[in-house]
């Protein structure tokens, strides 16, 4: 089951740079920071109520980050949904002919679970399956 929205995320070329225009012009501040160098990427979650903001950044060349950024430049990458059984949800999915890019979850920041759907399926935009270690809601 869908619980709701989890994040929504930004792909940004410099993400200090980012993070002070949100401290600075919007009095927002990021309550955790990661690399996940696996992906290749950085992020900082800003808190807004019951979702989040994630600014991502590519830390390597062949980061899928990077090379969002170099072919259609920085903006909101996916949309983030927050999903109790993320097994379950890609197996619902899957049954429903969705195409999937991610089949089977991998692990994301803080521990999650997460799967992204492919935009083929969504109406072009890019969304992302989130079972969180604690849910939120």
């Amino acid at each position: 089951m869908i619980r709701g929205i989890d994040h929504v995320a930004i792909a940004v070329e410099n993400i200090d740079e980012t993070l002070a225009m949100f401290k600075n012009t919007l009095g927002l501040e990021a309550l955790h920071r990661e690399v996940i160098a696996g992906y290749g990427v950085e992020v900082a979650t800003i808190r807004l109520g019951p979702t989040t903001i994630e600014l991502v950044q590519g830390t390597t060349p062949d980061s899928p980050i990077t090379k969002y950024i170099e072919k259609r430049g920085p903006g909101i990458h996916h949309i983030a949904l927050e999903v109790d059984d993320i097994a379950a949800e890609l197996a619902r999915l899957k049954a429903g002919g969705a195409e999937l890019i991610d089949a089977t979850p991998r692990t994301g920041k803080e521990e999650s679970r997460v799967a992204f759907i492919h935009p083929r399926s969504t109406g072009k935009v890019l969304y992302e399956l989130v079972q969180n270690k604690t849910p939120k809601r």
